[in-house]
């Protein structure tokens, strides 16, 4: 669930403005799972521009106070949210732990790595959902770890009917600054792509493992 409309619309602009998410419907991208893809997000490009960081870590931090208060605990998601959920720890003075997709094999093992306690209460950052199973992945780490997991905040989501499935399944409160509706909308309002690239972006966006380019 996206937080509203003038957030999706502007996160959408500060995106595609750095590059952050590129949409090449003639020239897909290549996916680690092996999907053909019209779109790539690197939401960590976010941290190269001061200005769009701090407007993406404060409408996070904001958001997060206006869902649950204040938690105990910032958590980001290993690697790409260690960034700016740190950033958001420190907006809201509080402390910042992340969770790696797995424990370490040497020293001390750690899968979540900062200082927790038993019982307190936790929001998760992340930086982009596809499918939502890496994120939950965390999610499951903290839960065993006996803390309160009180939701989870993304930058952006591709609004795959498998993520909303699998946070539904794990009982996870999911909300997002942007979306992939809102993100063509504003694509095709800036003349960043055409209203046929659009439906393209769309028809891969609706069934993305069957998506051919040609």
């Amino acid at each position: 669930m996206i937080f509203n409309k003038d957030t999706a619309k502007k996160t959408a602009e500060v995106l595609l403005q750095i590059n952050a998410i590129k949409l090449q419907p003639s020239d897909p991208f290549t996916w680690a799972s092996g999907w053909k893809s019209p779109i790539y997000c690197d939401n960590r490009v976010v941290l190269s521009f001061p200005t769009i960081r701090n407007y993406i870590r404060e409408t996070i931090a904001r958001n997060i106070e206006e869902l649950y208060g204040k938690p105990d605990v910032i958590a980001g998601v290993a690697t790409g949210a260690i960034g700016i959920g740190a950033l958001v720890a420190d907006y809201l003075n509080l402390p910042f732990i992340y969770v790696r997709p797995e424990a370490k094999k040497h020293g001390r093992q750690n899968q979540i790595e900062g200082y927790i306690k038993k019982g307190q209460t936790v929001v998760v950052v992340e930086d982009l959902i596809s499918t939502g199973m890496s994120s939950l992945n965390a999610v499951k780490a903290l839960n065993e770890a006996e803390v309160n997991v009180k939701g989870m905040v993304a930058i952006f989501s591709y609004g795959f009917d498998i993520a909303t499935k699998n946070f539904k399944d794990a009982n996870v409160e999911l909300h997002t600054l942007g979306n992939y509706e809102n993100l063509l909308e504003q694509a095709v309002d800036t003349f960043y792509i055409t209203k046929e690239q659009q439906d393209i972006l769309a028809q891969w966006n609706a069934n993305p493992s069957k998506w051919n380019a040609n």
